[in-house]
């Protein structure tokens, strides 16, 4: 079941998310033709250990003892990535498109999102991609409302996906986040059989639709991580951290508004 959050524990939330949003718009300035990635994840890291926060994602040991251990604070997803990708040493070229998703908790409590950023000029094709991939996310967010159920986000952006012909990634989905990174349930992008969980004012989730510009089918690479398109076709994300409230759901991770 999904925990239900006080306010208290929201406004402490609502202070995490604005800090991954901060970590967003210093991104925004930098990503470029050029840049390093290894960069990017070096100043995103020194910028949360300056709010007083910590980074989630490096270290993180994945499902198993085997599974190795995430390398760095941000995951970086460059074209046919579609998530969970490594930044290493890599260098932006214009043209790639590369989806970055942070988490970090502060004073006990999580946020987590994900942005995917136009590098230089892009094609006209990726741009679309990535405006369908935006538009997913806030269609989701809109169906998670008060009294109506968890399911409902799937159906909603599935059915927003195949009218625009792209493919939602079925096998990877958004959680319940508080204290731990990681609650649950999981949080579906694609039609279920049945509503799921009620929604009720507290709850507090993320919803991450991964958008292929082909088929949904994916390939997970050798490193342990990286999550690829099947076809070789473009992938892109975004994502934002809700809670429910009375009045509809409340974005705590803005990183559009910055």
């Amino acid at each position: 079941m999904m925990r239900i959050k006080n306010p208290k524990a929201i406004a402490r939330m609502r202070v995490a998310g604005h800090m991954v949003a901060d970590c967003f718009a210093l991104l925004r300035e930098n990503i470029q033709p050029g840049v390093n990635i290894k960069v990017l994840d070096q100043m995103v890291e020194a910028y949360i250990y300056k709010r007083g926060a910590e980074p989630l994602y490096k270290g993180y040991q994945g499902s198993s003892a085997e599974h190795p251990p995430f390398p760095g604070v941000i995951c970086a997803s460059v074209n046919h990535e579609i998530c969970h990708g490594l930044p290493n040493n890599r260098i932006l070229k214009e043209g790639d498109i590369i989806g970055i998703d942070i988490g970090l908790k502060y004073k006990g409590f999580c946020g987590d999102a994900c942005v995917t950023f136009p590098v230089g000029q892009i094609s006209p094709q990726a741009q679309r991609l990535l405006d369908v991939a935006k538009q997913s996310l806030y269609v989701g967010i809109e169906a998670a409302q008060m009294n109506g159920y968890l399911n409902d986000v799937g159906r909603a952006i599935n059915s927003f996906a195949d009218q625009n012909d792209v493919s939602v990634v079925r096998e990877w989905g958004g959680h319940g986040i508080g204290r731990a990174l990681h609650e649950s349930p999981s949080v579906s992008h694609v039609r279920q059989p049945g509503n799921g969980p009620k929604l009720r004012p507290g709850m507090t989730f993320t919803i991450e639709p991964m958008i292929n510009a082909g088929e949904h089918d994916w390939l997970l690479l050798p490193d342990g991580w990286t999550v690829i398109t099947k076809d070789g076709q473009l992938s892109a994300q975004y994502e934002h951290t809700i809670v429910i409230t009375s009045n509809g759901p409340e974005i705590l991770t803005p990183w559009d508004t910055l």
